[in-house]
This record gives structure tokens, sequence and C-alpha cells, in this order.
């Protein structure tokens, strides 16, 4: 089977229940794939391929904080409904040197991570478990899912790098490295130019569109980082999460060794014009391609979200639901959501991201952006 039959067949097999995913699984790629077709109806719309679009052209759907056990038992399930993006709340406990997964608890974990190292596991066990563990039940379940469209991780870091303490950008990358290894779609990646060479910036790379198109990043994840409620609050921390990890960037890029980056920052907040001026070090400014902000704000008219489009940035915009007029933050229609979904995919996002934990269908739709 191709990729490209396998991206539509990741899309088919996330409109069916649980139950009916295990059971394709089970029958193997090729024969779960033609079942999965006999059991959708023709032209729904996870039918719809959104492979030939390129990462930067097409706009998804996301989830926000699957790691939650009240939205999703298992990270898994959050997967299973076809959604190009899943959230993580991180804290870097300096005590234990672990990076911890939960929304409120930097001590502790609590999650519905379960280590799966199959995946027959992947639906059972004990939670709560660190970082490595919810990376590793991604990496199995994307196993099990040959050719899934390109799904981002988005890493909310609730109180910041704690490099000091050994618990840096170069500590988060390893961490990632070992648990998904050549999964990760990395900076460098983007640099690379298709007939040989490389791009001197990230920003060079996405202004050229060297994004690939979303059937050549299937099965690949991409990480986002933002900063952490926490750390917008502490009037201590004058080095945040964006701006670190970008002048990690930096470094790994002047010693040429930027392969070992795993992640993309993103400017955190939508704001007007290029929000990059912010960082007052221009030369931390080309290291940002990813931008993530509340949709509200970049639909009520007083931002030019084209410009996004226009360079090929990636646009995540969050609480959907809260768009005017505001639709059920957790269960709306279907056709509330998939107008929703399209709404901000006119307005040039790249993800729409929300808390619909139950509609499967548009979890998984790739629109063309813009």
């Amino acid at each position: 089977m191709s990729r490209t039959s396998l991206f539509r067949a990741s899309f088919l097999r996330a409109s069916l229940s649980r139950a009916s995913r295990r059971r394709l699984l089970a029958l193997g790629t090729a024969s779960a794939a033609l079942l999965a077709g006999a059991l959708l109806a023709p032209g729904g719309a996870a039918a719809v391929d959104g492979g030939s679009l390129s990462e930067a052209g097409a706009t998804t759907v996301g989830l926000h904080n699957t790691y939650d056990p009240s939205a999703f038992p298992y990270l898994a399930d959050a997967l299973d409904t076809g959604t190009s993006m899943i959230e993580l709340d991180v804290w870097d406990d300096f005590i234990t040197k672990e990076w911890k997964v939960s929304h409120s608890n930097p001590l502790g974990n609590s999650n519905n991570c379960v280590d799966a190292s199959s995946a027959s596991q992947l639906y059972s066990g004990g939670a709560n478990k660190d970082l490595g563990s919810c990376l590793d039940d991604v990496r199995v379940w994307l196993a099990a899912h040959p050719g899934h469209a390109p799904l981002m991780i988005k890493i909310e870091l609730k109180a910041g790098f704690q490099a000091t303490y050994g618990l840096g950008p170069t500590q988060l990358d390893q961490t990632i490295a070992a648990h998904l290894g050549s999964d990760v779609f990395r900076p460098a990646d983007l640099l690379a130019k298709p007939g040989g060479g490389s791009y001197a910036t990230l920003d060079d790379a996405a202004k050229a569109d060297n994004w690939p198109s979303r059937s050549a990043l299937a099965g690949k994840v991409i990480f986002e980082i933002i900063p952490g409620t926490v750390e917008e609050d502490n009037p201590f921390d004058t080095l945040w999460t964006d701006k670190e990890y970008a002048q990690h960037l930096q470094a790994l890029s002047a010693a040429g060794t930027l392969s070992q980056a795993q992640i993309f920052p993103a400017v955190h907040n939508a704001a007007t014009g290029d929000p990059r001026t912010r960082y007052s070090d221009t030369t931390l400014r080309p290291w940002f391609v990813v931008f993530d902000g509340d949709a509200s704000t970049y639909l009520n008219g007083s931002i030019d979200t084209s410009w996004y489009d226009t360079n090929h940035y990636l646009l995540v915009m969050t609480d959907a639901q809260n768009v005017p007029p505001a639709i059920d933050d957790t269960s709306p229609t279907e056709a509330q959501a998939e107008a929703r979904v399209a709404q901000l995919a006119a307005a040039h996002a790249s993800v729409a991201s929300s808390d619909w934990t139950k509609l499967p269908t548009v979890q998984s739709e790739a629109l063309p952006r813009g």
C-alpha cells in the first residue's frame, strides 16, 4: 500500500469506534483500510484527503489538555479521535530530575499515560506516568496506525526550564529523542533544502515554503513549546521558555549541531503586526515560525492573519469555541464545530484547538488554509 493510501486510511479509521479500531488493527494494515472504507459512508468528512496540502497550507483540528483523565481515560483514546494536535502540560521537577505531566501538581504526575510498550497495552495499566512514558504511548500508537496524519504535540512548560538544575532545553531534546527518535520532524528538517544544502534560519525556510506535504509527513510528530501560565505570572522569571529555546536553537546552529533540537518554539499570545518584535534581540526572531494564541483575539478585526499564511508560518488558534457567536465548550453539534473550523481556516489558522473530545469526524479534518 502506498503512503498516500495509508494516509487516507488513517482518516477513515479516525471515524470508527474504539472497538472497531481494535478489530481493524487485528486485521493488519491493508485489510483494515479496506474494511474501514466499507464501513464509512462515501464522501464523509473523515474521507477527505488533505495529504496533498503542505503542512503550512492546511487547517487541522487539535485538542486541549489531552493528558487529562477526565477528558480521555487513556492518551490513546485522544489519539483515536484522529486529531492533529494533542497538548501536554509539563513541569520540570528538579528534585527527581523528571519531566512531570500534570495540570497543577509540579511534583507529581496526574495524567492518562500508561507507558505502553505494545499496542495491546495502550488501553490498560496504571496511569500517571512522566513525559517519557507519554511519548512512548504516542510512539506505540503511531506504530499501530501507519500513515497517520502528522501529529503536533504542544508542550506548555508550566514553570519554565530549570537549566541550572539540569532540566533545560538540551535535556528536553534528549528526552524527546530517546522516546520518539526518527518519528520527530525537527527544526533541522525544515531547514534542509530538497536539492541539498540548507536554509540559514527557520524564517528563511518557512518563507520559502519548505514545509513538506502532509502525506510526506505521515507518521511524523512536530513539537511546539510555549511558556506556561505559572512562568508567565512569575515576576522574577525573566527568561521565558520561548526565548530560552530560541537561544538554544541559535547556539546549536552556530555550533553546527542543530540536528539535536527537537522542538519549534512558539510566540505565545495573539498580537498585531509581527509579534516577534517583542524580542529585543533581533537575531532571535528568525528562529520563530510557530505562533500560538487566542482565536477570538485573532478574529476580532485587529490582526491581519493573512500575514502568517503568506509567510507560511504555523498559526495555532486556541479556544476555537469562544469566537463569537460562542458555541459549546465541549459538546457542540457536529455542524457547529465543522462551521467553526471552516471559519478559522478562512482566517488562516493552521490548527483550530478546542475541547471537543467526542467529535472524531471534526478532529480528523484537514482543510485548505485561507
